[in-house]
């Protein structure tokens, strides 16, 4: 609908727009309401002029049409209201957002109606901002499969009038979620692992336990900036104490934590590339911009987080770990990345049966087929009434990606390819953790090697995890199902919110925000979307 036309029409359900009564089917339609609103027919130039100046925000249309077109910038009764809006606009870098967006040369230029209008509009463009987020992120990328809530403002607007603190209102509607704070935090440099300015850059090299070298005292230096380097008895010599400093910096720093300082650790220390300030921030932004899409709902309640980008599945509650195990993600392919979203967890499958996605059917298995009739004998040729079908009757090399009419299956076989558990919430995308006979890949670093689903390191374990609530031997109702040797679906009571998200900066349970590389470029674009809604370097926030 026309944003103006929107506006006009709350006004008029208000009964606040003379001339302007819908027809009964459009109230009943778009306004589920069964008694219509007369309109009111007396107003003042004043209140029809802020009518119209409101009419193209259906927020503020819907927030002043429930006022009665009362201003309520205005007047002394409006200082504390003005001030909370200037002051939340000029802390709006503190979330990662230029206070330019808001106009905030604009609020007292011209007093009256024009000044009215520039704090509503900047008040209502900041709620947005703060409870949904500043992009739409399916217009960003269309493998971010989020709708932020944005249902809020209308009501945040009235809670703002009544507030006896106005300011509080605003400060509010932001994510109500530690992580939020953290990431602020290091976003203002309070937590940052940047290295001041003006010391010695570490050479190139590769400094490891053992060496002795005139670097290595550059290396101790620059971590000690960032209170990092603990004791040493020589600054020069590469020692445990050093060794336990360039852990902790790559673990904090997203790096691989091996605790050797080579390339790009010391690119890191010494502020180069993508390991620089301007990048960190970069990242640091696009994640405060993730939360406000997901909100707070469900993040303090016991749930499953899949962060892509640092290959790892957790269960938290109350900003607490429960438990972790390491992941395998999807390809960077559009076939094959995996998508974000959140749903609920519903059930635990063991010993489940494989259905071969159509696209790995025909693009992997079908010219196989076609070559030899009893190719992949592990995989059974299934109708659509599910019925297994001999192979002797079909001629695969009738068929084409475009017609093949068969399902592949396989039975659940220690060798499955999702081994002994999936666990499953059910999506439009057909994606879900499960395990897998192939662990070797849990050994690499960069784990995008999926089609798609994301394969668990520890299964079992996670497995006996989410059972844990609703049973006093998960161990024992895990193996029970996996000794009946037939699919078994083991609900869970309550189902868990699970949030497959894409995090290049988190939090870590040490309060540091660690880094984690941008497989899918999802960052840079999300980053892109926001320089051209006006967002610049990071330090000119």
């Amino acid at each position: 609908m026309d944003r103006w036309v929107a506006g006009v029409l709350s006004l008029a359900f208000a009964g606040l727009l003379p001339g302007v009564v819908p027809r009964a089917a459009a109230q009943e339609a778009l306004f589920p309401v069964s008694v219509s609103v007369a309109p009111r027919l007396d107003f003042t130039r004043d209140q029809m002029a802020l009518a119209m100046a409101v009419s193209d925000d259906p927020d503020l249309a819907a927030f002043y049409g429930s006022n009665g077109l009362r201003p309520v910038f205005q007047g002394p009764e409006g200082a504390a209201r003005r001030q909370a809006v200037q002051a939340a606009i000029a802390g709006a870098p503190r979330h990662g957002i230029p206070a330019a967006r808001y106009r905030p040369e604009a609020l007292d230029a011209g007093g009256g109606l024009a000044s009215e209008v520039a704090h509503a509009r900047a008040l209502s463009r900041l709620l947005r901002d703060l409870t949904g987020g500043v992009l739409n992120p399916a217009r960003v990328d269309p493998e971010i499969k989020r709708q932020p809530r944005r249902d809020r403002v209308a009501s945040l607007l009235t809670r703002f009038q009544h507030a006896a603190d106005p300011a509080a209102v605003v400060a509010g509607a932001a994510p109500d979620h530690p992580a939020y704070l953290t990431l602020q935090e290091a976003l203002a440099g309070r937590a940052d692992l940047a290295v001041p300015a003006g010391l010695p850059r570490i050479p190139e090299g590769v400094w490891r336990a053992g060496m002795r070298d005139p670097a290595v005292a550059v290396l101790r230096a620059r971590l000690a900036a960032i209170g990092m380097a603990g004791q040493a008895g020589d600054d020069a010599v590469f020692d445990a104490g050093l060794t336990d400093a360039v852990l902790t910096y790559q673990r904090a720093a997203g790096l691989p934590d091996d605790g050797v300082a080579g390339p790009r650790t010391i690119a890191a220390l010494n502020g180069d590339g993508a390991s620089g300030r301007d990048a960190r921030q970069r990242a640091i932004i696009v994640a405060l911009e993730r939360m406000r899409w997901m909100g707070s709902e469900d993040l303090d309640r016991r749930h499953v987080w899949v962060n892509i980008p640092e290959f790892s599945t957790t269960i938290v509650e109350g900003g607490t770990e429960l438990f972790r195990t390491r992941s395998v993600m999807g390809k960077d392919t559009p076939e094959m990345r995996t998508p974000e979203f959140s749903e609920m967890m519903a059930n635990v499958v063991v010993n489940p049966s494989w259905n071969v996605p159509r696209s790995i059917a025909v693009r992997d298995y079908l010219p196989r087929l076609q070559a030899n009739r009893h190719a992949v004998s592990h995989l059974d040729v299934v109708d659509g009434r599910g019925q297994v079908l001999s192979r002797d009757g079909i001629d695969f090399s009738a068929y084409t990606a475009a017609n093949f009419p068969f399902r592949l299956r396989q039975k659940p076989s220690d060798d499955n390819a999702l081994g002994v558990v999936k666990f499953i919430f059910p999506n439009p995308w057909n994606i879900y953790l499960h395990d897998t006979p192939s662990k070797h890949l849990f050994a690499n670093r960069v784990r995008a090697e999926s089609n798609g689903c994301i394969r668990i390191g520890d299964p079992v374990d996670l497995a006996h995890a989410l059972l844990s609530r609703q049973t006093e031997s998960p161990a024992a109702m895990f193996q029970r199902a996996r000794d009946s040797g037939r699919e078994t679906w083991l609900k869970l009571t309550p189902a868990v919110p699970v949030h497959l998200v894409y995090f290049t900066a988190w939090p870590g349970m040490d309060g540091r925000v660690r880094l984690f590389d941008d497989i899918y470029g999802r960052d840079a674009r999300i980053w892109a979307a926001l320089e051209a809604e006006g967002f610049g370097a990071p330090s000119g926030l």
